[in-house]
């Protein structure tokens, strides 16, 4: 399969960023096409955009319907429907490529055809002050070591040995339709959801895990800074992941993993007893499949409970 990139963009009012993050992409002589989703921009990024395009056929622009503001994962989603590669990476409007963003994938997937996803390190830019210890903490995310593919999940889930960020992963379009697309759902975590998605069904394999491939900029407007929009969908990201497992046969093993990291973040909200009763008793009717199973009765909180307490 020819190594044929197409990376996609989705950017809402970004005008002091998009052009930086263009201008890193068109310099990766493997990318064919820049999908370029303008999410509903009521600042200069149209304009910005345009005279982008007026430089290089490769930069491609598309809107939601009437030029709406769909979100992240709607964009992502519109963008992966418009590629013509035969592999797809993202790129976030703030956030740029360092030179060389791709070689080393290209070795990767020409050597192993089973692959299905390579993952590299990003480092940070950061546009506003930040102290030492906040440039050092988010110096490089990254996982510390190559980890099996068939551990991936487990280790990504549990933050074992580091996470990965989309903007460090190069992915076979045919992915997508064996995980599906973002979950337009979330606000925000959709891309969390959909990597776990990848490491439950898919090979994907370390690429340049210890220094980074791309950049990602921290400013004051970053929705990361946003504490209670990713505290509310948190819980949600995971009960959207659990809800894809049982509908796409992933097995009770895996599932038994995966709730049991939800029960912590459930538990970890102190809500009452009969609150906590009354969420697992739906969780469990939405998925008929876990309530004729042993792990309704694991997961029902008065037998967690007293297995703790006891």
């Amino acid at each position: 399969m020819k190594f044929s990139v197409s990376v996609i963009i989705p950017v809402y009012n970004c005008e002091s960023y998009i052009e930086k993050a263009v201008m890193s992409v068109l310099q990766q002589p493997d990318v064919i096409e820049i999908v370029v989703v303008n999410d509903g921009s009521t600042d200069a990024t149209e304009q910005i955009l345009e005279g982008l395009q007026e430089t290089n056929p490769k930069i491609k622009v598309y809107h939601h319907e009437n030029k709406s503001n769909k979100g992240r994962s709607a964009s992502r989603n519109l963008g992966i429907k418009k590629t013509t590669g035969n592999y797809i990476a993202f790129i976030d409007a703030d956030d740029f490529y360092l030179e060389n963003r791709f070689s080393n994938d290209k070795i990767i997937f020409e050597s192993d055809d089973s692959i299905e996803g390579v993952y590299n390190a990003i480092g940070v830019h950061f546009y506003r002050d930040a102290s030492i210890s906040e440039k050092e903490s988010l110096k490089l995310t990254s996982v510390n070591k190559s980890i099996k593919s068939n551990n991936l999940f487990e280790d990504l889930l549990y933050y074992k040995n580091g996470h990965f960020s989309i903007d460090g992963l190069t992915v076979k379009k045919n992915i997508f339709n064996k995980v599906g697309y973002f979950d337009e759902s979330l606000e925000v975590a959709e891309d969390t959801n959909l990597i776990l998605r990848m490491s439950l069904k898919c090979c994907l394999q370390a690429g340049i895990i210890n220094q980074p491939l791309a950049m990602r900029g921290v400013h004051h407007t970053n929705v990361f800074n946003n504490e209670e929009l990713y505290k509310k969908n948190k819980l949600k990201c995971y009960e959207s992941l659990l809800f894809w497992c049982v509908a796409n046969g992933i097995s009770n093993h895996k599932i038994d993993t995966l709730l049991n990291y939800l029960w912590t973040l459930r538990y970890n909200q102190e809500a009452s007893l009969f609150k906590n009763i009354s969420y697992w008793m739906s969780v469990f009717f939405k998925n008929p499949r876990l309530l004729l199973s042993k792990l309704c009765i694991k997961y029902f909180p008065l037998v967690r409970l007293r297995k703790k307490l006891f």
